[in-house]
């Protein structure tokens, strides 16, 4: 009977998020469904990649889980909304993890945060590459 009365509550607490409440699924939030159909290459694409994302995960009112700003600590006193929070990270994470190429796919598949492949993608993959810099100041000065 106090299951029966947990289960309500937890259901009546996650079915009251608002649609703009970074923990509100909508139906058609599911985590096999991509977001964005180009595939993080490395260094090659990640610019044009991470701003893809970013305005899919916009478009959710998921931004959060990405930069921080819907920390999981803040749900840590209230075990209903701490595991809509996993499961939100979750979707996020499993739709970053699709849209990366296999190689950065295997070198990400057992992270647990949405918001440490976001940031180690960030540190890993937005680099310059200095010869691609080079190659193109020369074809510049090679034209006349």
């Amino acid at each position: 009977m106090a299951s029966d009365t947990k289960s309500n509550t937890s259901v009546t607490k996650i079915s009251k998020l608002e649609f703009n409440d970074p923990l509100y699924l909508h139906p058609s939030d599911t985590p096999g469904a991509s977001l964005i159909t180009q595939k993080l290459k490395a260094t090659e694409n990640y610019n044009v990649w991470s701003r893809a994302m970013k305005l899919a995960l916009q478009t959710k009112n998921k931004l959060g889980f990405i930069d921080g700003s819907c920390p999981r600590y803040e749900y840590e006193d209230d075990d209903v909304l701490l595991g809509q929070w996993d499961r939100c990270n979750s979707v996020v994470l499993t739709r970053i993890l699709l849209s990366l190429s296999e190689d950065v796919y295997n070198g990400q598949i057992f992270s647990k945060t949405a918001e440490s492949v976001w940031s180690e993608s960030k540190e890993t993959y937005d680099k310059i590459d200095a010869s691609v810099t080079f190659n193109l100041y020369q074809k510049i000065n090679s034209c006349s």
